[in-house]
């Protein structure tokens, strides 16, 4: 592997790195907009410039191989004076429109001026005004104007998504993004393109002015939209979840991630969720309701017992309901719920499987550990012939792949008592009645745990954020059923002593928290 020197330290990388590349390894930063490590090199920004001892001129640091004994640095005069005036003409024809742009705070633009930039603009020619609130397709919005021609949304149609919707149109300073006649931005992977802007051109319709970004807290987890396991961030703060984005992981997803699986915050919002339990149509405590069906299981015998699971939970919480249903209600009839059967097995090449579960590995892997073999025929004749006469059921998450969630209900409903388990609400359950059970669960940013993905690979999951606290995890609900109590963990109350009358109390605070943490100016 070759050495070279980047500012003075000595770095070793890997054969047929490039400059840039080198500098990601040796920490180094450098100013860089058409870059991008998942796409083709464009070299088309011309600012990550470096000096190369022995060569009299700066080269780009994206299209130059690193060879042994390379001499390079980038922070020079020359290197400095370069980039600076670069700047200079990427931000000839851009707004400076940053207070109402959807990008402030985490645009590559405005961190790149206050690093490399800061310079008296020398331009008296008026700007050139390009086209504003363009429609791309049905989820991103291009604002021209903005746009500094890096070509990173070119290629990534072209490259990543191959759909090739998106191109460089007319010459010079007239240059502009756009689609080719008839064929809109519309594919399953195109908020990728929002992603990797480094301006505010293109924005998602999703989240465009809904807030803005340093309101947002983030956290780590698992996309749990299919069995591919997409490693995401989770954008969020007092009113809710706002976005999800991805997060680079070579092993799994790279740096991408398909739009249908960003749109799994929708069903973790408190509007989307079941707030209060039911027990034969009374409303109370979800904790209360699962306590309240311990009564039912308790008085059924084993084999009158079934247990449905889909696949959108975590390993240790199937782990806990199947013991509890094997080991307490002595039954082995435990069904795997498999949504949309006839595409199961599907995949788009890229990311997206048909398998629209997290963990169906996980639930197979713990079903086997036990001896589990019923099938779904089993259920059927049993619910037909009424020697199953109690169905507990942990119902799917994300209800929009379930298809056939309705056919489903009504089947199961035919059971005697029917305790059902889930995070979302929906009318049809929620129309029941009779000894009907209806049980709130937390979602897959409100808990730990572990999904196991289509290759076998185990991810862990970690709590994000709470957003309904009594919902129950399945752990919690399975030692409920079988008539236990749960442990909770208790802290002491933070009780100020100073607070003025009219201070703002924590719980009213809602977007503008980091307001309240700002230090002193």
């Amino acid at each position: 592997m070759p050495k070279c020197t980047i500012n003075g330290k000595e770095v070793e990388v890997k054969e047929g790195s490039s400059i840039i590349e080198a500098m990601q390894v040796s920490g180094d930063r450098i100013a860089h907009y058409c870059w991008h490590p998942g796409l083709s090199v464009a070299g088309v920004c011309r600012l990550c410039v470096v000096e190369i001892e022995g060569n009299p001129r700066v080269q780009i640091a994206c299209n130059t191989m690193v060879t042994e004994g390379m001499k390079i640095n980038n922070t020079s005069e020359k290197v400095k004076d370069t980039v600076k005036w670069g700047l200079d003409f990427h931000l000839i024809n851009h707004p400076l429109d940053c207070p109402i742009c959807d990008q402030a705070g985490e645009c590559g633009l405005q961190d790149q001026y206050m690093e490399y930039g800061k310079y008296d603009p020398e331009m008296a020619e008026a700007k050139v005004k390009k086209h504003k609130v363009v429609d791309l397709g049905p989820t991103v919005v291009l604002d021209s104007e903005r746009c500094i021609l890096c070509s990173r949304c070119v290629r990534f149609t072209e490259e990543v998504s191959k759909t090739n919707e998106l191109g460089l149109f007319n010459r010079g300073d007239r240059t502009e993004i756009g689609t080719h006649d008839g064929m809109p931005l519309d594919n399953n992977y195109s908020l990728n393109t929002v992603d990797i802007c480094p301006v505010g051109a293109l924005t998602s319709k999703d989240f465009r002015f809904r807030q803005r970004v340093w309101y947002l807290k983030d956290g780590d987890s698992v996309c749990n939209g299919c069995s591919t396991g997409c490693n995401i961030k989770v954008y969020y703060n007092k009113e809710g979840l706002f976005r999800i984005k991805p997060v680079y992981n070579e092993k799994v997803n790279g740096h991408w991630m398909c739009d249908s699986g960003r749109n799994a915050y929708k069903f973790v919002n408190r509007e989307a969720r079941l707030l209060k339990g039911v027990a034969r149509g009374v409303e109370m405590a979800p904790g209360a309701a699962a306590k309240n069906a311990n009564e039912v299981l308790k008085n059924t015998a084993g084999d009158a017992i079934a247990l449905v699971l889909t696949a959108q939970y975590t390993l240790e919480e199937y782990e806990a309901i199947i013991k509890t249903f094997v080991e307490e209600f002595k039954t082995k009839k435990v069904f795997f719920w498999i949504n949309n059967k006839e595409t199961f097995d599907s995949f788009d090449g890229l990311l997206s499987r048909g398998d629209k579960n997290p963990n169906t590995k996980g639930l197979l892997k713990v079903m086997e550990k036990h001896g589990i073999t019923a099938t779904w025929n089993d259920l059927s004749a049993g619910l037909a012939n009424g020697s199953i006469k109690t169905v507990v059921v942990a119902g799917p998450e994300n209800q929009v792949v379930f298809p056939e969630y309705a056919e489903r209900l009504k089947e199961l409903s035919k059971a005697q008592n029917l305790i059902w388990m889930q995070s979302g609400k929906n009318e049809a359950l929620s129309a029941l009645t009779g000894n009907v059970w209806i049980i709130p669960m937390k979602t897959f940013v409100e808990k730990d745990g572990t999904f196991i993905n289509y290759s076998g690979l185990e991810q862990k999951i970690k709590k994000v954020t709470t957003v309904v606290s009594e919902a129950l995890t399945l752990t919690e609900a399975a030692l409920l059923l079988a008539g236990k109590n749960l442990a909770m963990p208790m802290t002491a109350p933070f009780m100020p002593t100073n607070q003025r009358p009219d201070q703002v109390e924590l719980e009213h605070r809602k977007k503008n928290e980091f307001v309240f943490r700002r230090g002193s100016l």
